[in-house]
């Protein structure tokens, strides 16, 4: 009788804790979705026109998850991080992440890595261009004009940590949503710590104390090395500063900036 008694309270304890979630019914549409993609995943393939000579279907072996090669980080450009939990899981909004880290420094964990989440836009780093496809979209409570607090930047970093080890993803890669899309965006903000990430191995960085540039060194070209798009040279230089040398916002490059870009570019 004692253990009934205890089952029942349980029952009731996680029933409560269910009623109490505020996003239990978009957890339900969720849960609805993941598994429409395993049924479908789990269907025989059929992708050969009638027309064709198509044989029969021999399942291979040999295969696994797609796993993310990149990381992008970005601010939320909001005033709190229940307004960005919100903004989604309305399906009218048509945008995601797979991470949303608050203020405080708790992180929501809001869609399995190995999907797609809707946050890269139309972007592009170097020859990439659909960067949802192989990336996990990070977002930082942050309306944009302010600093990123300690506690988040602490459960950034771990996060990065984790997700670097679990998916190898290679130091070159993590990266900000202004740096895929300098025409577009401009996050994270210019008071995000880029070194402090690069220094815990997320991102690269440059030590210009012994370079010496080629008389023959073209900056703009050497920023398509890095992964911009330069198609405008403009965006591309400004969404470089906001990465690299954010005390200065001037879209021009100077013999300093030459300096970091070349050092940067043999690094990729």
């Amino acid at each position: 009788m004692r253990y009934k008694i205890m089952l029942m309270l349980f029952i009731v304890v996680i029933g409560n804790s269910c009623s109490n979630n505020k996003y239990a019914a978009t957890n339900k549409v969720y849960k609805k979705q993941a598994k429409k993609l395993a049924k479908e995943l789990s269907k025989q393939p059929n992708t050969i026109d009638s027309a064709m000579n198509a044989g029969q279907w021999v399942g291979t072996t040999n295969f696994g998850m797609r796993k993310p090669n990149f990381v992008i980080i970005h601010h939320t450009a909001q005033n709190a991080c229940d307004s960005t939990l919100r903004t989604f899981t309305l399906p009218r909004t048509q945008v995601s992440a797979h991470y949303v880290i608050c203020k405080d420094g708790t992180i929501h964990h809001m869609l399995n890595d190995y999907l797609r989440a809707w946050h890269a836009g139309n972007s592009k780093w170097g020859n990439l261009t659909d960067i949802n496809s192989s990336s996990i979209g990070i977002e930082l409570d942050n309306n944009g004009f302010e600093a990123f607090t300690e506690p988040q930047i602490s459960s950034l970093l771990l996060l990065l940590k984790k997700l670097k080890k679990d998916n190898n993803i290679p130091t070159a890669n993590f990266i900000g949503h202004s740096d895929i899309a300098p025409k577009r965006k401009v996050d994270p903000n210019k008071y995000f710590p880029w070194q402090l990430l690069a220094q815990n191995g997320f991102g690269n960085w440059y030590d210009t104390a012994h370079v010496n540039i080629p008389a023959n060194f073209n900056a703009v070209q050497s920023l398509r090395v890095i992964g911009y798009d330069t198609k405008d040279s403009v965006a591309a230089i400004k969404a470089f500063k906001l990465h690299f040398v954010q005390q200065d916002t001037i879209p021009q490059i100077n013999e300093a900036d030459k300096k970091i870009i070349y050092d940067l570019s043999k690094k990729y």
